[in-house]
């Protein structure tokens, strides 16, 4: 979990122990326990919830098909969640610095099936959300992969990013 959580959380608990076993190399099983979660809360569940457990769930298909599907439920849920609700999970959150990350997973995703032009609306709709990110790693590595997945798209390369989540499996 977090450091300053404001309230108990056991569907974002789970969510999270699914995501760690992911980290430690078994994608299977996060996959599989996060369906069970999605199944338990939703199309229509709790936005906060939709949002972070799509989100991580895209990134345990290597698929870009199978990827741009969650990452499209995390962008739409994002549009239904408000600060207010994300900052029960943690006071820091606000829904705007969600925005890079999600468009440049459904950016680079496209980019991967050879839609182009697609990929170039994302990237750039990643690219116009920037200011919502701190100055930090972690968005300096939203940053970075926003400028590499932009140089791929008018490459027209669509081969996997070695900094892409889940690469390294």
């Amino acid at each position: 979990m977090t450091d300053n959580a404001a309230t108990p959380d056991p569907t974002m608990e789970a969510i999270s122990n699914a995501m760690i076993l992911g980290r430690q190399g078994d994608p299977e099983s996060a996959r599989r326990d996060l369906l069970a979660i999605w199944r338990q809360i939703g199309v229509a569940g709790d936005p906060f919830h939709r949002c972070t457990l799509a989100h991580y769930l895209a990134d345990l298909y290597d698929d870009p098909a199978g990827a741009l599907i969650w990452d499209v439920r995390a962008l739409d849920a994002a549009d239904a969640l408000t600060d207010e609700r994300a900052q029960q999970h943690h006071a820091s959150l606000h829904v705007a610095g969600f925005y890079p990350s999600l468009y440049l997973n459904i950016a680079d995703n496209l980019r991967r099936l050879g839609a182009f032009e697609a990929a170039a609306e994302h990237i750039n709709n990643a690219e116009q959300h920037t200011s919502a990110l701190s100055d930090d790693a972690y968005s300096n590595t939203i940053r970075t992969a926003i400028s590499e997945v932009h140089q791929a798209i008018d490459n027209r390369d669509t081969a996997r990013r070695a900094s892409a989540p889940g690469a390294a499996r």
